[in-house]
């Protein structure tokens, strides 16, 4: 699975912004590269949201052990809710530098995040599946708040 399948995946969702931070367009530099979703069906980014998913392109501070430095490395971080995170991460956090494994995410995994590095043929589907139940998620919270 390639980032820009992962682009496609999202991007037929209804509702989905896909932000991709680049030089010049007022973004700090260290999110240049990477990608960030939000279920926004206006296209205007939420005030009071987080991204529903990102994908990741290298290390952030404090954010290394999953070892993205490499080259052609990547890792997709969801928001899939409580149950998928208890299912994932029943047998513990696993390795955050293997890839194309299901893991918590190595920061974010306390708040229920789980990530998965250079997903392919194991993980294709469940991570579809993840982004899925992330985007239904964020979706929900969404019309919660807008009542």
């Amino acid at each position: 699975m390639t980032i820009d399948e992962i682009l496609d995946f999202m991007g037929a969702l209804d509702g989905v912004l896909t932000l991709r931070p680049a030089p010049g367009d007022g973004t700090p530099e260290i999110g240049w590269g990477d990608t960030f979703f939000y279920y926004a069906p206006d296209g205007t980014v939420p005030a009071t949201a987080q991204p529903f998913a990102t994908v990741v392109t290298k290390d952030y501070p404090g954010d290394t052990s999953s070892r993205l430095d490499r080259p052609g490395t990547f890792r997709v971080n969801m928001a899939a809710g409580k149950a998928a995170f208890t299912e994932w991460t029943a047998h513990g956090p696993g390795d955050p530098s293997a890839a194309d494994s299901v893991i918590a995410h190595p920061v974010y995994g306390g708040a229920g995040w789980l990530a998965v590095v250079n997903p392919g043929a194991r993980t294709e589907t469940v991570t579809r599946d993840l982004l899925r139940t992330a985007y239904r998620l964020a979706r929900a919270r969404h019309e919660r708040r807008a009542g």
